[in-house]
């Protein structure tokens, strides 16, 4: 039996299931050409209407096993917004928005929100799903959501009590139990290796010598990984908000307890521009690092119920800061609220209170995913984001000494070092995938063009530091920074878009060390 996506564009459809596709050939052959047709109408609905009859979409096959090239198939979804000029275009430009679990298809149709007109005037566009994710056959743990919902109940995503504690790791192993049981033959090649080689039958299917790509988030991996797989089929990469590949290959652990410090860098120097900006800009302004830490030690004994009778309980807290360090435009939202829970805590210093927006959390499930999930029968989500995290990254075999290792991170990372640890530090000591294919180095083979690394200096959930290391790893690099706040910055800031229009059109790689500023700053 075949794991397959069976395409069915002529009909303007594109389905997912269990079928049959051709074998692929082997790895030194050509890849089938893309079949471009129709996007099914749900995907159409998703973008904005007047992208609607410029794109096209199509499902490549690509081997589950890269080993064995003419094993089973499964099927990537893929969509192209075209050139904006045909005569001016230079080729494709691929786009991964991270994740791991971010499902990419539409994100062609959304190009003008990260790429200068003449980016769009001069690429194909292509976004895809990658395997497991979204529309790309993906992997699920469960048969419906009810299973789902049983699972997630008792499972705290700040676990802080010993009852607490011994209930998320008896849920967590219930989670990756079904895994072992309902995730199907993808289980074992869920990595980044497998996506990179993925890219690489898609790049050769739309008919690209090279590869052109743009990566974000967890898509740095991916793009570092293929420079160092095909590093004579790098074209031109930029990574944007990245990862630090080595010690993310080598050290799971360590590499998230690093990722709780970016979120304290972040909040220190959130805090700091609103205590700078002052009250009128920021409600939380004066002595904003003390608030923020009493409020935090407070819900820690006790939630607090703010006007209205919503209650702010320590997870929420925590959940909320790190959702909103991703977006500054939601910080001034983001330090209302807390200072709405300042004057509940603290009434005889209450000050007037700016208007408070609710501000949904960007990193959906702590950042696990992009993929909505649709609270009914069946299970629509996907359970992508573990399926990479785990196979990627390697942890001890036990979590038995989590608690140790919680109460550990939250000492030096007060405010983020347990939240962090109640994910994968948690749940993929008892992953169920064995042996899997997974690409750990080198990191530094040395690509024609300077691969383009871009960090912003305040990223929470990929700090600076990170990007600097993902320059000095890789063989050929070019590292340009931004003074800003949030998470990746393409689209953001007019200095750091002029330099990677001229890289990507032109092949002219910036200086290296250059510093940019943000279109806008927050507050």
């Amino acid at each position: 039996m075949r794991v397959a996506l069976v395409s069915a564009l002529a009909l303007g459809t594109v389905i997912t299931g269990l079928g049959s596709a051709s074998a692929q050939p082997e790895a030194t052959s050509a890849a089938r050409p893309a079949a471009w047709g129709p996007c099914a109408a749900d995907v159409l609905a998703e973008i904005p209407a007047a992208e609607r009859t410029k794109v096209s979409c199509a499902v490549q096959a690509v081997p589950v096993d890269h080993s064995r090239p003419r094993g089973d198939s499964t099927g990537i979804v893929m969509m192209k917004r075209p050139a904006g000029d045909p005569a001016k275009k230079i080729g494709s430009l691929f786009i991964n928005p991270g994740g791991p679990g971010g499902a990419g298809l539409i994100y062609s149709a959304y190009g003008s929100s990260f790429f200068t007109p003449e980016i769009l005037e001069k690429f194909d566009l292509i976004g895809f799903d990658p395997r497991g994710v979204g529309r790309s056959a993906p992997l699920r743990c469960f048969r419906t959501q009810e299973e789902a919902d049983a699972v997630n109940d008792g499972w705290y995503a700040l676990p802080i009590t010993r009852d607490e504690i011994a209930s998320s790791i008896r849920q967590s192993k219930v989670y990756t139990d079904y895994c072992g049981i309902n995730a199907g033959p993808l289980l074992n090649h869920m990595s980044t290796e497998a996506v990179a080689r993925d890219l690489d039958v898609m790049r050769e299917a739309v008919g690209d010598r090279q590869l052109t790509y743009v990566g974000f988030s967890y898509g740095t991996l991916l793009g570092a990984t293929y420079a160092n797989i095909f590093p004579s089929k790098s074209r031109a990469l930029v990574l944007d908000g990245n990862v630090d590949p080595r010690l993310r290959l080598t050290d799971g652990a360590q590499y998230d307890r690093e990722r709780a410090r970016g979120f304290e860098i972040a909040l220190d120097a959130m805090l700091k521009r609103c205590d700078t900006v002052g009250v009128e800009r920021c409600a939380f302004a004066g002595g904003a690092r003390k608030k923020f830490d009493d409020i935090r030690e407070s819900l820690r004994k006790a939630p607090t119920t703010l006007p209205g009778g919503v209650v702010v309980t320590l997870t929420g807290l925590v959940g909320r800061t790190a959702s909103n360090l991703y977006s500054p435009t939601t910080f001034k939202a983001l330090t209302a609220w807390l200072q709405s829970i300042h004057a509940v805590q603290n009434p005889s210093a209450a000050l007037a209170v700016q208007s408070v927006v609710d501000v949904p959390m960007l990193n959906n499930l702590g950042g696990k995913a992009d993929v909505r999930v649709l609270p009914e029968t069946p299970y629509t989500s996907d359970d992508s984001y573990y399926a990479v995290n785990c196979t990627d990254k390697p942890f001890a075999r036990s979590n038995r000494n989590w608690a140790q290792t919680a109460e550990k991170w939250e000492r030096e990372s007060r405010t983020f070092g347990r939240y962090q640890a109640a994910s994968d530090l948690l749940t993929c000591p008892t992953w169920p995938a064995r042996h899997p294919d997974r690409w750990i180095g080198p990191w530094n083979k040395r690509t024609k063009n300077p691969i383009v690394v871009v960090g912003n200096y305040y990223d929470p959930a990929t700090q600076y530091l990170f990007s600097q290391r993902m320059a000095k790893q890789l063989g050929n690099a070019r590292l340009i920074s931004v003074d800003a706040f949030g998470h990746c910055i393409l689209g953001d800031s007019a200095g750091a878009d002029a330099a990677v229009t001229r890289y990507l059109v032109d092949l002219v790689a910036p200086a290296d060390g250059q510093v940019f500023q943000p279109n806008a700053q927050p507050f």
